[in-house]
């Protein structure tokens, strides 16, 4: 039976894009819903020409009430009935309640090598450590900040002059391969680690 799937999003999109266009032929999943937290979130025309449904909870009239906005996130999600979540570019940390709803099924792409600089400005910390290598990992969400067991991650090297800006270019390409990857294999049960 095909996975229905998900897709929470913040702003261009470039990794749901790539997860929406892997899932063609006899990919075991297809996408349900891409939901954004901000209605000028540039992917959300991206998936709409994709022919996937689009959806908006804006997460600023609920101030910092996080749980309203959760509960009103968690509603929209409950009507496309999605079998994942593929968290891509979704720029707010969700609690352990909402995530326990959905536990087990959600994923997320990081651009560190987990358990390296979890949160945020990750190329800049490699950088400031002075690492060989960087990359992304795919990871499920679980209550712990990018904690979740990994399922999956790409390196490149990091060369002398890079700097944030180039390291996050050398860096997106490889989450564009990988989350694919990794959800591909997860939309089968399969939970056994991929490294790219």
């Amino acid at each position: 039976m095909t996975k229905r799937v998900a897709i929470l999003i913040s702003g261009g999109g470039s990794n749901m894009v790539s997860l929406v266009d892997s899932m063609t032929g006899d990919h075991p999943a297809r996408a349900c819903l891409v939901v954004a937290n901000a209605a000028d979130a540039g992917g959300l025309a991206k998936a709409q020409a994709r022919g996937v449904q689009t959806a908006v909870v804006d997460h600023r009239p609920f101030g910092k009430d996080r749980a309203s906005f959760e509960n009103a996130l968690h509603a929209s999600l409950v009507m496309a009935k999605p079998d994942i979540i593929c968290l891509a570019g979704f720029m707010r940390i969700l609690t352990p309640d909402f995530i326990t709803m959905w536990e087990g099924r959600m994923l997320n792409i990081h651009p560190s090598l987990l358990p390296l600089y979890k949160g945020l400005h990750t190329h800049a910390r490699a950088l400031d450590a002075g690492d060989a290598q960087h990359g992304c990992t795919v990871h499920e969400v679980t209550a712990e900040l990018d904690g979740g067991p990994i399922l999956g991650q790409a390196r490149v090297d990091i060369a002398s002059d890079d700097t944030p800006d180039t390291l996050a270019a050398k860096v997106l390409p490889l989450e564009h391969q990988l989350y694919p990857a990794v959800l591909r294999r997860f939309a089968t049960g399969d939970r056994s680690r991929i490294d790219l």
